[in-house]
Formats: C-alpha cells, structure tokens, sequence
C-alpha cells in the first residue's frame, strides 16, 4: 500500500474515530483505533495478489489420470518446434484460453488440469476446421508466447489458474 493511500486511510479513521469520540464520551476511541489500524496494517489489498508465471512438463500433464479419455486421438498433437509431418493444407490459428479455480488444489494439478481443458478445447477447434492435427502449439499467457516442446507457461494466482494456449490447425498429408 503506498504512503498517500496509508495517509488517506489514517484520515479517514481519524473522522469515523472522531464521529465514535462525540456519541460515546470517548470510551469506544481507543478500542476502535486499534481494530482499524489492524486491519490497514494487516489486511489484504489488491497490490499483494498472488500473480505467478509457472512452467510444467507437457509430457506430464498429458500422463495424467483421465488425459487420454478425454482427448481425442485422431486429432494430433505437435507442441513447439517439434517435427510435423507434412502438411496437406492450413485451417488457422486458433487460441484456447482456460481458467479453473485453484482453491485446495497445488499448482501443478490445477495447472495441469487447465491445460488439458487447453488441449481439448484445440482439439474440437481443429474437428470443426477438417483438420487432423494442431501444430507449433505455445503458450501465450497475458500475450507473452513462450514456444517449447517440452514446458508450458501457466499463470497461478490466488484463487484462479489460467493458461492461453497457440496453435495452428492443419490438415496433416495421409
């Protein structure tokens, strides 16, 4: 919390301090001079949200329980500079972006559980298109691409995980 917002809010009690002071004879003053200075000095503001940028094992996340039921093996998956076959026509680039709540989860299982939400939210975008397979797929979380084929970027905070996921469907040559 910076000085002026500190100073603004000492003010501001000092006038509901004051307003307690003239109703009550000035008993109740101190007592709730210390509750709301606690909770200035204490409390939560926004300035101190969680906002962290983690990276993951794709390979990991796709291993994961319940991974392979969910996606949909016709539609291939090709992250980064990985080797593509050839390619028999371009559909677009499309985004996936996804969000969960991360409340009792750790990082990973909540990261990792968004980007499979990512993955299949691809998937049904290149099924739409025609197309058979969704290629140099990176993240872009907050517009900031990072392109492996081994990590993706995941952004935690203190209630909400979110991942933006890149990719280019095609229509791989048979």
């Amino acid at each position: 919390m910076s000085r002026r917002k500190i100073a603004q809010s000492l003010e501001s009690v000092t006038l509901i301090l004051d307003s307690v002071h003239i109703r009550s004879g000035g008993g109740m003053k101190i007592a709730v001079y210390v509750v709301l200075s606690l909770v200035l000095v204490f409390g939560p503001s926004t300035s101190e949200a969680r906002n962290e940028v983690l990276r993951f094992s794709i390979e990991e996340a796709l291993a994961q329980q319940g991974a392979d039921s969910r996606l949909d093996d016709s539609i291939r998956l090709f992250f980064g500079d990985q080797a593509v076959p050839a390619i028999e026509r371009k559909l677009g680039t499309f985004t996936a972006n996804k969000k969960t709540n991360g409340f009792n989860k750790s990082d990973m299982e909540a990261c990792n559980w968004t980007f499979l939400a990512a993955m299949m939210s691809l998937q049904k975008r290149a099924a739409r298109e025609g197309g058979n397979a969704v290629v140099n797929i990176q993240s872009f979380y907050r517009k900031s691409e990072f392109s492996s084929a081994s990590e993706f970027e995941c952004g935690a905070g203190t209630f909400v995980v979110g991942i933006t996921m890149v990719g280019e469907v095609v229509k791989l040559a048979e």
